[in-house]
């Protein structure tokens, strides 16, 4: 099981932006598929943004055009840029292992990062 520690969340106004960061414990990330998904209230937890390498990254039709997944290997840090932000997107944010091609997260959650969009 590998872990992350998630942050940069916050309360925004609607078409504000933020910038998400998860970062390993380990330094085999480099090795990882990574994945950010979110869990908005009495909903399961969905696929946000997955990155594998710079050119292999997906996107959830919501995310299309707003949000960017990138990644930092040295710092075994994944991020993801938000804007746009609306008032649905509000959630706990995760980081996650994801398998490949399937996108599946793979480990434990953790804590999580919550976004609240006002309107």
């Amino acid at each position: 099981q590998e872990r992350f520690v998630e942050s940069g969340g916050g309360l925004v106004q609607s078409g504000g932006s933020l910038r998400l960061s998860c970062t390993a414990t380990r330094n085999t990330f480099g090795i990882y598929t990574m994945a950010w998904y979110r869990q908005a209230p009495g909903k399961q937890h969905e696929l946000v943004a997955g990155i594998r390498d710079i050119e292999s990254t997906t996107y959830a039709d919501f995310a299309k055009g707003r949000f960017t997944i990138s990644r930092d290997n040295a710092k075994s840090t994944v991020y993801l840029r938000t804007s746009d932000l609306r008032p649905e997107d509000t959630a706990v944010y995760y980081c996650n292992r994801a398998s490949y091609p399937g996108w599946a997260p793979r480990d434990s959650w953790g804590q999580g990062t919550q976004v609240t969009v006002s309107p």
